[in-house]
């Protein structure tokens, strides 16, 4: 069936680093692309060190080394019959002029451009590129500095005055990630009250803490989870419940 929805633009933005933002990118961003049959492109403006740009260099080696995942690569893009999402490097202060040049050459438009930028506010170009996206997604996590961090730059983001024409519609969500089991729920609870008393939206389903998520795939074993060529496999989002998490936002984009 075809989509006649305009293509989102959407980012996974902190003022802390370290929470996950492009590991969370990148996990959902190759979910939907080669698994849910959307179409995606990722803009890396995290300028200097662009860590999606050297992410997609590694993976393709790591997939050419190793048997399992270069059947696993093959069968993929035999199934789905199109290419691995591009991932264009560029810096904050250009990448919606880039981006909307690179889609006016694609055949098919993107359902979903996921930007990720840098964390820091002052860096050129980030607070008028947040202010062009249709939705924004902030991970937190239970530590005191980035709640306040965060929740203190989401507050003044929301004040700031409005952008991107009178039909630019945007919508700002929080959630919990790297969520450690083993924590006293009461600490979760307590931040929540604190959330909804600023009266900020965060979203009901919570990313577990996995060192999945600090390993991309390689040589050294069968699986297949941080990876920009290959969707993780079903069982590893379902035991980070990142499964959960990609409902959620789905119904939350309306895609």
């Amino acid at each position: 069936m075809e989509r006649t929805k305009k293509t989102l633009k959407i980012s996974f933005s902190t003022q802390k680093g370290g929470v996950g933002k492009s590991t969370i990118t990148t996990l959902l961003a190759s979910v939907l692309h080669y698994r849910l049959g959307y179409n995606v492109v990722v803009m890396d403006c995290d300028f200097p060190q662009h860590s999606l740009t050297n992410m997609r260099v590694r993976d393709t080696k790591s997939i050419m080394q190793n048997e399992y995942h270069k059947k696993t690569a093959m069968k993929q893009f035999q199934t789905i019959n199109k290419k691995a999402y591009p991932i264009i490097k560029c810096k904050a202060e250009n990448a919606l002029e880039t981006a909307f040049e690179y889609c006016d050459d694609m055949v098919t438009m993107p359902d979903i451009i996921f930007f990720d930028l840098p964390g820091t506010a002052n860096t050129k170009g980030v607070l008028t590129t947040l202010r062009s996206m249709n939705f924004i997604f902030s991970p937190i996590t239970a530590d005191r500095l980035v709640i306040e961090s965060t929740l203190g730059f989401t507050k003044a983001f929301l004040q700031l005055p409005e952008s991107g024409g009178e039909d630019h519609c945007q919508s700002l969500h929080l959630f919990w990630n790297q969520v450690d089991g083993r924590e006293k729920t009461g600490l979760y609870n307590a931040y929540q009250r604190v959330i909804e008393e600023l009266q900020l939206q965060i979203m009901h389903s919570r990313i577990m803490d996995s060192k999945r998520f600090r390993k991309e795939a390689d040589d050294s074993g069968n699986y297949i989870f941080r990876s920009s060529l290959l969707a993780a496999d079903p069982q590893l989002l379902k035991v980070t419940k990142m499964d959960l998490f990609i409902e959620e936002f789905l119904s939350i984009i309306q895609l």
